[in-house]
């Protein structure tokens, strides 16, 4: 299916592995020019040769707004312009509501709450007045099932889901559309990090290209009408019919 985005210029953060790879894979692909941005210089300059398609690594660090501001400057500045922003980022640490401290909660706002308003404050504007973007922001099934053990996540998601729902009301008549994805179990380095190999084992994952190519499709001329959605990527994890 042509996707109609050849020629357009994304910047995907935090996609030097994950589903931030998956998703800059899947956008080059389409021919659309992609930066990325990573922490870690080596990594994400072979991430960057993966991609291919000229993609453009960027070191900094999305886990606040200043340097979520940065990345989208730099992509900016790079490409000439940013037609489609990926906000994405890890995750915080595990823990439950007895074993998390207060004190843990506004670092995990700013790494999956505030860096992705910041983001958006940083590249949404420009979308607006050329009258065409895309913002499709990686998230968590937890949105809709809190999961076990990832109360700092379960909360900081569900707020920045609540951001961009609202900003897509916002500039839908100026040709921007703003949607969610919201991955359930991929194999990625995240996972391994919070289960066991033989846990991993024993659960059905998703595959990173797979969740790319979802989106792929939202930035598409084809997904147009689609518009504050929050989609869950999870191979019929999520069971409730709302």
């Amino acid at each position: 299916m042509e996707l109609g985005i050849s020629g357009r210029r994304a910047a995907v953060a935090a996609a030097s592995s994950g589903l931030g790879l998956g998703s800059a894979l899947a956008l080059a692909r389409e021919g659309v020019h992609v930066a990325i941005c990573g922490r870690d210089e080596a990594k994400l300059d072979a991430a960057a040769d993966q991609i291919g398609h000229d993609c453009i690594p960027i070191v900094v660090d999305v886990g606040d707004a200043a340097g979520a501001t940065a990345f989208v400057d730099a992509a900016r500045e790079a490409l000439g312009g940013i037609d489609i922003l990926v906000p994405n980022g890890g995750g915080p640490p595990p823990g439950n509501f007895e074993s998390t401290p207060t004190d843990a909660y506004p670092q995990a706002l700013d790494l999956n709450l505030l860096s992705i308003v910041a983001m958006c404050k940083a590249a949404v504007p420009a979308m607006q007045a050329q009258g065409w973007g895309r913002v499709v922001a990686i998230t968590s099934l937890s949105v809709r099932q809190p999961m076990p053990e990832l109360i700092l996540s379960n909360t900081a998601r569900a707020g920045v889901t609540a951001f961009l729902k609202t900003l897509a009301l916002e500039v839908a008549e100026e040709g921007v559309t703003v949607n969610t994805v919201q991955p359930g179990m991929h194999r990625t380095p995240r996972l391994t990090s919070l289960y066991s190999a033989a846990d991993l084992d024993s659960m059905r994952l998703g595959d990173a290209d797979d969740f790319g190519a979802h989106v792929a499709f939202l930035c598409s001329e084809a997904a147009k009408f689609t518009n504050g959605v929050q989609l869950h990527i999870d191979g019929g994890a999520y069971t409730a019919l709302l």
